[in-house]
């Protein structure tokens, strides 16, 4: 139930959520196999085993998730097919076949062995958190969270949610963090940073499990680099990597959350619920300091449930899994 990654898209304030009308878009667009000659199929799956609808609201939170479906056919395996083709007419013809020939070949022989391919299927899962204008994506890749956005968007448009733009730049706050040897509005530096330069073809310099406060640090922010990503553990309650694209990358939610949500029940319905509302509730309050440590949201993003603009935020204060399925008839 934890989310392993997360990319976030900023709501507008003045699009409503009619909650029946997406769970009545989403239930017309489940998700099916790939038949024949797809090369892939994607649709809106339960978010979790015992839940029947697509949409599982709790609280004000609407949680859903996308399926995506791939065939496998490597491009070496219909190379082979077509050398094995192009040998057998080269014997039996004596000729040289030709480039529009072999195209039509290669064409043929993708069709033949595309219903026999293996497929790849991954999950994307999300929720739509409308109070404070977040929806939330389980997901570390800039393709697959625009993607479920998309699809998403498909099925109740326009729903219009962008990506947030913020005064600071992650990789300037970032930066300045790591140069002053804290963090602050509730961060605190863990041991994880990566240091680039902006010139072109600059160095790199990954640091693990190394104090981020020592001078060697220091000294390559001082020769230019910039940081774009910084590992960081925010209130003591959720560890991850922030990146210079605002993602959060490794999500580990620590041992009080893990603690308190297994005390709601042992039955697989209640955890998942108890677990769904913390996360919930501790994703919002991560994600709203982070913006205001950025200075706020630009204007033209900004709304009621928007955290004030930070005073100084340079300035530090006193955090689906993939299945390969075998081939079918």
């Amino acid at each position: 139930m934890w989310f392993k990654q997360l990319s976030f898209f900023r709501l507008d304030e003045n699009f409503l959520i009619d909650s029946d009308k997406l769970a009545d878009q989403l239930a017309r667009r489940p998700f099916q196999r790939c038949s024949g000659l797809d090369w892939f199929s994607e649709g809106w799956v339960a978010p979790a085993s015992h839940l029947d609808s697509p949409l599982h609201q709790a609280r004000g939170y609407q949680m859903l998730t996308l399926r995506r479906e791939d065939k496998v056919l490597p491009a070496g395996v219909i190379r082979d097919h077509l050398d094995s083709k192009l040998a057998e007419i080269e014997a039996a013809e004596l000729r040289k076949v030709g480039r529009k020939e072999k195209l039509a070949l290669k064409e043929q022989i993708t069709d033949d062995l595309l219903p026999r391919a293996f497929t790849r299927s991954g999950r994307t899962t999300a929720y739509i958190d409308s109070q404070r204008g977040w929806l939330m994506v389980d997901s570390g890749t800039a393709s697959k969270a625009e993607n479920l956005v998309s699809t998403l968007r498909e099925a109740l448009p326009p729903f219009p949610a962008a990506l947030p733009r913020t005064t600071l730049s992650p990789h300037a706050l970032m930066t300045d963090w790591l140069a002053a040897g804290e963090a602050g509005h509730g961060f605190e530096l863990d041991a994880e940073c990566e240091l680039k330069d902006s010139s072109e073809n600059g160095a790199v310099v990954r640091c693990t499990r190394i104090d981020l406060t020592a001078d060697e640090i220091r000294q390559h922010i001082a020769t230019g680099k910039q940081v774009t990503r910084l590992g960081l553990i925010w209130r003591e309650r959720i560890r991850f990597v922030l990146t210079d694209q605002l993602q959060l990358k490794r999500l580990q939610f620590l041992d009080v959350l893990q603690e308190e949500a297994s005390q709601a029940g042992d039955d697989l319905a209640s955890l998942f619920e108890a677990t769904f509302l913390l996360m919930a509730e501790e994703l919002g309050d991560l994600v709203n300091d982070l913006v205001a440590a950025l200075g706020g949201l630009e204007a033209s993003q900004q709304n009621g449930s928007t955290p004030a603009p930070a005073p100084a935020a340079a300035t530090p204060d006193s955090g689906s899994e993939n299945s390969i399925d075998v081939p079918w008839a």
